[in-house]
């Protein structure tokens, strides 16, 4: 959530060149929305190595969080994609970790939420999907098209299915970052405005300090909402990219 001194929602979403960087013409400048990847890689990866680095019978509370999100995330990729899924699950695991420290840390005040970008959540889903295809097209060669025929569907229908099912499987990367994106964006931006009223209504006198108590409350309701939301975000893009996987690992079923 951005700084509130900020006169329009939408400016904390602004992208900010931290150190300026250029190659061959291209801009590569290290930006805010860099620096949070890069934090949410670190204190995910630290969190994870702290909380395993003195493992105990009786688990602590980092511990006891860390083994909760492993069995979480084995137990999507394993009902999700079956056996195979195993191989696949470190790559699972480190998106689910990502995603989700991501969410969290861009709700710190003065923060900055990378996945409000659709370029980042864009450019996540592609990776995921053409990641997908390749492993299913590696696996089954040819046999992976005939994921595009609906198994029973009547001979004359076949053709109009496989446009539809062609069409509805390249969309899958746009869904799947518009679904992070807009959600992420739509919450920062709620709590933006509201916070702006309680800071509006608060300087309008005793009356209005009076007003501001409704817009305090929806925020504190919309900060909570905000972090079930961050985790059910990066919960939804690991279970659609596990849905993913076993339709490339099983285009048969």
């Amino acid at each position: 959530m951005a700084s509130q001194g900020m006169h329009s929602p939408v400016e904390q979403f602004e992208i900010k060149s931290i150190i300026e960087l250029s190659a061959g013409g291209y801009d590569i400048s290290f930006t805010n929305s860099s620096l949070f990847m890069l934090l949410a890689m670190v204190v995910g990866g630290v969190f994870l190595a702290s909380a395993m680095s003195k493992r105990e019978m009786v688990p602590g509370r980092m511990q006891g969080a860390a083994e909760m999100m492993y069995e979480f995330v084995a137990d999507m990729v394993r009902s999700n994609v079956g056996n195979d899924g195993r191989a696949y699950f470190p790559f699972v695991f480190t998106l689910f970790v990502f995603l989700l420290f991501g969410n969290m840390l861009g709700l710190i005040p003065y923060s900055y939420t990378f996945t409000s970008q659709i370029i980042v959540t864009f450019a996540m889903a592609a990776f995921v999907f053409v990641g997908v295809t390749l492993i299913g097209l590696v696996r089954h060669g040819l046999h992976f098209f005939s994921f595009f025929v609906p198994q029973g569907a009547p001979k004359v229908l076949i053709p109009f299915l496989i446009i539809i099912e062609v069409i509805s499987y390249f969309v899958r990367p746009v869904s799947l970052s518009v679904r992070l994106f807009a959600n992420m964006l739509a919450g920062h931006i709620l709590l933006k405005v509201f916070a702006g009223f309680i800071i509006m209504l608060g300087s309008a006198g005793a009356l209005g300090a009076l007003g501001a108590v409704a817009p305090l409350i929806m925020v504190v309701a919309l900060t909570a909402l905000e972090f079930l939301v961050a985790f059910l975000q990066a919960y939804v893009f690991a279970v659609l990219t596990c849905i993913y996987l076993s339709d490339a690992l099983h285009p048969g079923h």
